[in-house]
């Protein structure tokens, strides 16, 4: 066992407890152990793989992953953590998210990225503001890597808030360019953060602003680049339903590679009936002084609702070129992987449930969940 694991095994007991103390401390306290101990599994060096099984192998894309399961955006925000979650067994790798620029992230209060889990809920908050190296320097990591067979990697994106149109959106294509010439497989543009106070409205989303960001990916990048990566764009949880048909008939049209549903929810009271009442106070005291967004449990339904809504839509049409359909968003059993399989899903993504995992199987997670019975 790992010292990583140590920690990790004694973490899930006192996480338990965390509703003993103020919301203030538990979060400042979570918010910075959340950052030490992503970094130190970033650079965690395993000896042999700890699950490799080639009867979960998918092709995508022309590329084959290892399974259908890999890490979510925001965990290696700067594109270390490759070689770790390949010796997990993860099917891919996903760095990110990352902007033109570098962003040191959000603070309040004294509290730099604000954090908190909530176990007994099975679910998290997190106003992280988007903090990372940047296109370039991340770009530049990931074109260094030893890449192995079965773990492709994709990269996570987003326009710099609080920049002009033009100016963000060429950020964006330069940044798929850095990316495509570093030699991941695929690219995820995020359309949903609601982190840096610039997330767009999921209960509008076919408006000029979005459909306008659109069409100049597609003029400036997919068809301009004769060698363009696949984009999938990325909504919120929170997205209306009956939606989707538009969603991905306009995604389809433009040449996109593929939709993700999705990113956290900030549908704060519709989420807190599946609040533990023990963690409740903690979780309002969050919402209240940080925002930000719900991830876990409470995303369930929703991700697996609207996602496979999004493969009845793409299988109904007509396709000159390959679009897929990813799920994120309280993932964390084989149950979840399985329901995701049956519904026609091609990938998934998991943050809050291989935190809990880890907490329980330690660097054995994938073997775990892709061997219980």
């Amino acid at each position: 066992m790992t010292f990583l694991e140590t920690i990790a095994k004694f973490d899930r007991v006192v996480r338990l407890l965390s509703f003993y103390f103020s919301p203030r401390l538990a979060i400042e306290l979570y918010s910075r152990g959340r950052r030490e101990f992503v970094h130190a599994l970033s650079e965690e060096q395993l000896s042999t793989p700890r699950y490799i099984n080639s009867g979960n192998k998918v092709t995508i894309w022309g590329v084959e992953f290892g399974n259908r399961l890999m890490n979510a955006a925001g965990m290696f925000k700067n594109g270390v953590g490759y070689d770790v979650s390949y010796m997990q067994g993860a099917g891919a790798f996903l760095a990110g998210t990352t902007t033109a620029t570098p962003r040191a992230g959000n603070s309040k209060n004294g509290i730099l990225h604000p954090f908190m889990p909530y176990p007994r809920s099975e679910a998290a908050l997190n106003w992280m503001g988007l903090p990372n190296d940047s296109h370039e320097t991340v770009a530049e990591r990931l074109s260094r890597i030893n890449k192995k067979d079965g773990c492709p990697i994709g990269v996570s994106l987003s326009e710099s808030p609080g920049v002009d149109f033009d100016i963000a959106m060429a950020g964006v294509v330069n940044g798929f360019m850095l990316y495509e010439k570093a030699g991941v497989t695929f690219a995820e543009l995020n359309e949903s953060c609601p982190n840096t106070g610039e997330h767009h409205d999921s209960t509008n989303l076919l408006d000029n602003t979005l459909i306008s960001r659109l069409e100049y990916i597609r003029d400036k990048y997919i068809k301009h680049s004769g060698k363009s990566i696949p984009i999938v764009v990325k909504f919120s949880t929170d997205t209306d339903l009956a939606q989707v048909p538009s969603l991905v008939n306009l995604l389809i049209d433009m040449g996109f590679g593929g939709v993700n549903f999705g990113n956290t929810s900030v549908n704060y009271m519709d989420k807190l009936i599946q609040i533990d009442h023990k963690e409740e106070d903690n979780f309002r005291y969050f919402m209240t002084h940080f925002g930000g967004g719900i991830s876990g449990k409470p995303l369930r339904a929703d991700s697996l609702n609207l996602a496979s809504e999004a493969v009845k839509i793409r299988n109904s049409r007509e396709l000159h070129k390959e679009f897929i359909v990813i799920r994120t968003g309280g993932i964390e059993t084989i149950e979840d992987y399985n329901a995701s399989v049956d519904a026609g899903i091609d990938l998934m993504q998991w943050f809050t449930g291989y935190f809990e995992l880890f907490s329980k199987h330690g660097h054995d997670l994938y073997k775990h969940l892709f061997t219980q019975k």
